[in-house]
């Protein structure tokens, strides 16, 4: 049996109400070699040596964003064990966290990474959504996600 490394990342599905609905706020990829083009969590990214993946959660909100936010505003409706298939020698493991309170305006703060910046309904997505994204974020519109999901296995 093949031993595979685990990655560890945290995505922050930043969340509000909109006029016509739940909103969430997306990014759209480019220049980074993964899924550029891509629509994706406002804020998230790997966890780096010695970082808890909360302290990685506000990191990255505050890096790519510039907001500030707070352990205690963070709401972990899943995890996401995730590989690209069989054969892989790595695994990734996501940590997604939903957002509805922070300080400060969220901005494209990454504009060499991120085209665009965009408040989307969440009944009304845009596409593409990174596939593994798509999953828990239609999970949230239909009403709840399991704790524990996987993806690509």
């Amino acid at each position: 049996m093949t031993r595979f490394q685990v990655v560890p990342a945290a995505y922050v599905v930043f969340r509000r109400a909109g006029t016509s609905g739940e909103q969430v706020l997306l990014q759209l990829r480019q220049n980074t070699g993964y899924r550029d083009g891509f629509w994706a969590s406002g804020a998230a990214g790997h966890v780096e040596a010695g970082e808890s993946v909360l302290a990685a959660a506000r990191r990255e909100s505050r890096e790519e964003l510039g907001v500030t936010v707070e352990i205690a505003d963070l709401r972990p409706p899943c995890a996401m064990h995730r590989t690209a298939g069989p054969g892989w020698i790595d695994a990734r493991v996501d940590f997604f966290f939903e957002c509805r309170r922070w300080t400060g305006e969220p901005r494209r703060l990454e504009p060499d990474k991120a085209a665009d910046l965009r408040w989307f309904d969440l009944a009304a997505l845009p596409e593409p959504v990174v596939p593994h994204e798509l999953v828990v974020l239609e999970s949230l519109t239909s009403g709840g996600v399991a704790p524990v999901v996987t993806f690509g296995f």
